[in-house]
């Protein structure tokens, strides 16, 4: 006897081993040996057992083996054997097992094999074999385990293999076999199943799996209660679930998904102390999961999903102390999901999708330590996202899209630090900002599209190297996208449709930009302005030059002038975080703007002036400042005071939102307001003032629809005695300095001086509302008219 199993022997095996001709067991399995099998191991004339599996060995099986006379076992399993099966093992009269499983044979199974009449195994599985089984098999009648399967046979299955009356196992799943199964075993690839098979009393393995058999499944498969594998799944059987599985307690796999099996799932099975796996996927079944499932207790794999199951989650699932996979989804599930599912510690796989389960997502779900794939998705469910969500760090993907979840995504998230596949939260009402937690995700997708996320995107989410999808549209979202390979070379579909998301993405407004299309410009003639954007005031450049010593007048110019009393120099800095881009509600030539919430809850706009040479003469622009704030017109936004300090200068503005649609009435009487507040500037003020900038951009609206014209940021004083001194003057101004008079909205006259002065044309506006200076709605006026 030689038995080295489970060794480290290197090498091939020697062709000295002639010398050992007593040699009756050899057991070489579980080595590294190579090479070929030599064929003097025909020599040994005592061997009854050789054992050569799980190793290296390639080359031919030497058809010397045939010589082995009194061999009763030939196992060659898990090698790289090529070459045919030698039709000499035919002469091995003693044999009761031939193994050669998970090889590269290949050709046809030789005839002579169905000489060895004490044959109890034959194990040919996952090898190249092609051809027909032969008829001569039937010969076997001590054969209690036959697998072909996984190899290329074809053809029919002989009507002779009907003599094995003890098979036990018999599996011929994935091959090319066609034609009906013979009555006389009743079983193949397509075609029914002949109800002979029940004769097969002693049947403890049936493996049918990815064919194309249909019919129905046979009443009595297990009528003597001796099978414990059926494996029936992806072919076309249909009809109720065989009577005799019910009391089929020796069951330990039933695997017949994908069929179009039908009846009552509670009416059809029992229970199965043995039983490890259950697969009733894709099939028609109806009725509701019984409780009785509770009490396999060695249930590992429960799969029910795409069926018409209705009904509850039975709690009783909780005693399934074994149950790694739970997959119940698309079906007709209603009610909730019960507490109880936290016992299940060993639990790998959740998936209830796409069913009509409602409440809340049981914050007992924390306990499923093991829990990798969890998928809720697609039902009712309703309230918050536990935070105890955060417990489960063995999550790689984690979907509960589509329900009706509230509330924010709590930070708790950026615990599952295992989360790789995908985190998928999308289409609910989810609100609040992205927590900066979720940077420690470094997963594959991310989908948080359809909520009502607000704020900004962290910066630091540019730091997950994995991420692969960042789909954030349809919510809140604003400011900036943040820079970084992903997310500056992402699909601009990801940021669509939020508050105000802008970068470099084509299709994505560019951040900050002040510039608008035409269409853009008629469609703000007939909306409001959703904030009131103030932009640049006043920097005068042809200004009365006053003396050095009426500049200051006392006044301190390093702090806010304070018009009303109310205003601070401190309460600007720090209503805007000493002017952080945070706030930044819009930019020009002249400036930023930012938006500042002071500590008693008045909301004004802070125009931060770039640096200029004329910004920076103090008296220059503490002149400017002083003429303006004198300006008290109810159409002229209310300028509350400025600040001249050596690092910067900033203006301060009244500010409001609203966002409302004008009808024509409520547009005809901002033309008014715009038209006075124009004229009053130019006919007067002390100091006459061109603006040289009357814009739709530059015209503001209060929470009554009243105009406010602002940004003097082009303005100019003029002196009295100027021969240029005029109402308004035409864009000719630019290119000509030729001065004109017009009148935006009220004239259409194509000679600039054939218009009226704004004073005339406010004063028409508001005694002649059928003059003809407005001969009918804007929306009839084209500008070639004469």
């Amino acid at each position: 006897m030689a038995s080295t199993s489970l060794g480290c022997l290197h090498g091939s095996i020697p062709a000295n081993i002639i010398s050992l001709s007593t040699l009756s067991y050899l057991n070489l399995t579980s080595n590294c040996l190579t090479g070929q099998i030599p064929h003097e191991i025909g020599s040994l004339q005592s061997l009854t057992t050789l054992d050569l599996s799980f190793n290296n060995l390639t080359g031919h099986i030497p058809a010397s083996i045939g010589n082995l006379t009194v061999l009763t076992t030939l196992l060659i399993h898990y090698n790289m054997v090529v070459g045919p099966i030698p039709k000499e093992l035919g002469s091995l009269n003693v044999l009761s097992k031939l193994g050669q499983r998970e090889n590269q044979i290949k050709g046809p199974i030789p005839l002579e094999l169905g000489n060895l009449t004490t044959l109890n195994t034959l194990l040919l599985y996952k090898n190249q074999i092609t051809g027909s089984i032969p008829s001569e098999l039937g010969n076997l009648l001590n054969l209690q385990i036959m697998d072909m399967s996984q190899n290329q046979i074809s053809n029919s299955i002989p009507a002779s293999l009907g003599n094995l009356t003890k098979i036990e196992r018999l599996a011929l799943h994935e091959n090319r076999i066609t034609n009906s199964i013979p009555k006389e075993i009743g079983n193949l690839l397509s075609g029914s199943l002949p109800t002979e098979f029940e004769n097969l009393t002693g049947l403890v393995g049936l493996a049918l799996s990815f064919n194309s058999l249909s019919g129905y499944l046979p009443t009595n498969i297990c009528i003597c209660g001796s099978l414990k594998f059926l494996h029936a799944s992806s072919n076309m059987f249909d009809g109720p679930i065989p009577v005799s599985l019910k009391t089929c307690t020796t069951l330990v796999q039933l695997s017949l998904f994908n069929n179009k099996l039908t009846g009552d799932i509670s009416q059809h099975f029992g229970v199965y102390p043995q039983l490890e796996l259950i697969s009733l996927v894709s099939n028609r079944l109806s009725g509701h999961i019984s409780p009785n499932w509770g009490e396999c207790r060695q249930l590992e794999v429960l799969h029910i999903a795409k069926n018409m199951i209705m009904g509850q989650i039975p709690p009783a699932l909780s005693k399934l102390s074994n149950l790694r996979e739970l997959k119940l989804y698309s079906n007709h599930l209603s009610g909730e999901i019960p507490q109880e599912i936290g016992q299940l510690r060993n639990l790998y796989s959740l998936n209830l999708s796409r069913n009509e389960i409602s409440g809340s997502i049981p914050s007992l779900v924390s306990k499923l330590s093991n829990l990798v794939y969890l998928d809720l998705s697609g039902n009712s469910l309703s309230g918050s996202i536990p935070n105890e969500l955060g417990d489960c760090i063995t999550l790689q993907s984690l979907k509960i899209n589509n329900n009706n979840l509230t509330g924010n995504l709590p930070a708790a998230i950026g615990n599952l630090a295992s989360l790789q596949i995908m985190l998928d939260v999308s289409n609910h009402k989810l609100s609040g900002g992205l927590p900066l937690q979720l940077e420690k995700l470094d997963m594959l997708e991310y989908l948080l599209s359809h909520n009502m996320f607000s704020g900004s995107i962290p910066p630091s989410l540019t730091s997950l190297g994995s991420l692969s999808t960042f789909d954030v549209s349809y919510n809140n979202l604003e400011g900036s996208i943040p820079a970084g390979r992903l997310l500056q070379n992402a699909s601009v579909n990801w940021f669509l449709h939020n508050k105000g998301l802008c970068g470099n993405l084509s299709g994505l407004q560019p951040c900050y930009s002040t510039q608008l299309s035409g269409r853009q410009k008629r469609k703000l003639l007939s909306l409001v302005l959703p904030v009131a954007l103030v932009v640049c005031s006043t920097i005068i450049a042809t200004i009365v030059i006053l003396e050095e010593g009426a500049i200051t007048h006392g006044r301190d110019m390093f702090s806010v002038w304070n018009f009303d009393g109310k205003l601070a120099f401190d309460d600007i800095i720090r209503a805007t975080e000493n002017f952080n881009d945070k706030y930044v509600i819009g930019m020009g030539g002249c400036g930023k703007v930012y938006k500042a919430l002071l500590q008693d809850g008045q909301l004004v706009a802070v125009k931060k002036l770039h640096q200029t040479e004329e910004s920076n003469d103090k008296g220059i622009f503490s002149c400017e400042m002083e003429i303006l704030s004198q300006i008290r017109q109810r159409s002229i936004v209310k300028l509350y005071g400025f600040c001249s300090h050596p690092t910067y200068n900033f203006l301060v503005y009244e500010n409001d939102e609203l966002a409302k649609e004008l009808d024509w009435e409520k547009r005809s009487t901002l033309v008014k307001d715009v038209a006075q507040a124009v004229s009053y500037l130019h006919h007067d003020c002390n100091q006459p003032i061109i603006h040289r900038d009357i814009t739709i951009n530059n015209i503001l609206l209060d929470s009554t629809f009243k105009a406010y014209v602002s940004d003097f940021g082009t303005a100019r004083i003029l002196k009295s005695d100027s021969s240029n001194w005029i109402s308004c003057f035409g864009v000719e101004l630019s290119y000509t300095s030729a001065v004109t008079e017009n009148v935006a909205f009220s004239c259409l006259q194509a000679s600039p001086q054939a218009r009226p002065t704004m004073h005339e044309a406010y004063q028409t506006l508001i005694h002649h509302q059928s003059s003809s200076s407005l001969p009918r709605n804007f929306s009839s006026i084209t500008l070639d008219e004469q």
